[in-house]
């Protein structure tokens, strides 16, 4: 790959992760509720490590470079969404949420489980 190319696919991947966690930093200070930030906290957060994860892997190609970064997008992609989902059914426990906000809310009733 030449070098030019090599700089700019290496610009726009750190470029778009940069960008991708700066919009999951500010989703997490302007949503208004815990389950609304618990979204801007995981996806975006998840697309900027592999965006940046990926660009280590282009810079520096080898098998042992490759296996750890396939290792950390799959943990962080396997841990961010349970992680979030237990956040989130706290919050819905102990009422830290907006209710108005809410379309379905499928947990009514189902209080005495938890």
């Amino acid at each position: 790959m030449s070098g030019v190319l090599h700089d700019v696919l290496t610009a726009i991947l750190v470029l778009a992760g940069a960008a991708m966690c700066l919009a999951a930093g500010i989703g997490l200070i302007r949503f208004p509720d815990v389950l609304s930030r618990l979204h801007a906290a995981t996806k975006p957060q998840i697309f900027g490590l592999m965006a940046v994860t990926a660009d280590v892997a282009i810079n520096n190609f080898s098998v042992g470079t490759v296996t750890l970064v396939v290792a950390i997008v799959v943990f962080q992609a396997l841990t961010a969404p349970m992680a979030a989902h237990l956040v989130g059914r706290a919050a819905y426990a102990t009422e830290h949420l907006r209710p108005d906000l809410l379309i379905v809310d499928e947990l009514k009733g189902r209080r005495a489980e938890q």
